[in-house]
């Protein structure tokens, strides 16, 4: 692939876990990558140095917080000056924790909001000229609970449905230049703070058509597939979840 042919593709939230491993995929796949991240900084340019081994010149690493005024258009303008170009957005920075009716605060919703819906709104928005330009395509994570709500995450999910609802938004706006889709995971990794004690991950686990969790291979090759191999999809969410909300 000649460099001037090479798509420049961002994923926020892209230092660890499933983010990384979109970023692992779209790199292989032939992309350029930007991977943003709000505090994981060693963990971005590890990953951002081991991809310019790999491809001289192929990753950056870039911070920011999304969910604050001015970040998301900052960042646009930095591919920009630096890449010249920007061909797809993956939309992969979250917060994720419980918020049970009645604990519900400002500070909860400036978080999950921020993180779940307005930053990709405005990353979007701010996105949108480059990728008209490009003929790009965007893809959103969403969440199965987006539809299916998860008790004593109402904020989260609201969040998460905010994030459906704008996908189809989107690629109504953006059309027919720019594609824009969803991908919902199910149990793919629990969070790392214990949320899901062993006996909550097996009741899940269970609901799952397939009787097992997925892997963040499953998501970043969905993503991959959206990005590069789908020109005819706009518009959808993808459940990449085991069949869980076949029956939730």
């Amino acid at each position: 692939m000649n460099t001037q042919d090479t798509p420049v593709i961002l994923i926020t939230g892209a230092a660890r876990r499933v983010g990384a491993e979109i970023a692992r995929t779209l790199h292989a796949g032939g992309a350029s990558v930007v991977l943003h991240y709000r505090s994981s900084a060693g963990e971005a340019d590890a990953l951002a140095a081991g991809f310019n081994g790999l491809r001289a010149d192929s990753a950056w690493a870039v911070q920011a917080d999304l969910k604050e005024d001015g970040a998301p258009e900052g960042l646009i303008d930095a591919i920009l000056t630096r890449q010249g170009r920007l061909d797809g957005v993956v939309n992969n920075a979250s917060s994720f924790f419980p918020t049970p009716l009645g604990t519900i605060d400002a500070a909860a919703w400036t978080d999950l909001i921020g993180s779940n819906l307005k930053g990709p709104l405005f990353l979007s928005q701010a996105a949108a000229p480059a990728l008209r330009a490009a003929h790009g395509a965007i893809v959103n994570i969403v969440d199965i609970h987006a539809e299916r709500p998860l008790r004593h995450y109402p904020l989260y999910c609201a969040a998460k449905a905010g994030l459906l609802g704008l996908t189809r938004a989107l690629a109504l706006e953006l059309a027919p230049e720019v594609r824009v889709n969803g991908v919902s995971p199910g149990a793919i990794e629990w969070p790392e703070d214990g949320q899901f004690p062993p006996a909550e991950r097996e009741a899940i686990i269970s609901h799952t058509l397939l009787g097992r969790p997925g892997s963040p291979a499953d998501i970043a090759r969905t993503v991959r597939f959206l990005m590069f191999d789908a020109p005819y999809i706009t518009g959808q969410i993808l459940a990449v979840d085991g069949g869980r909300s076949a029956h939730l």
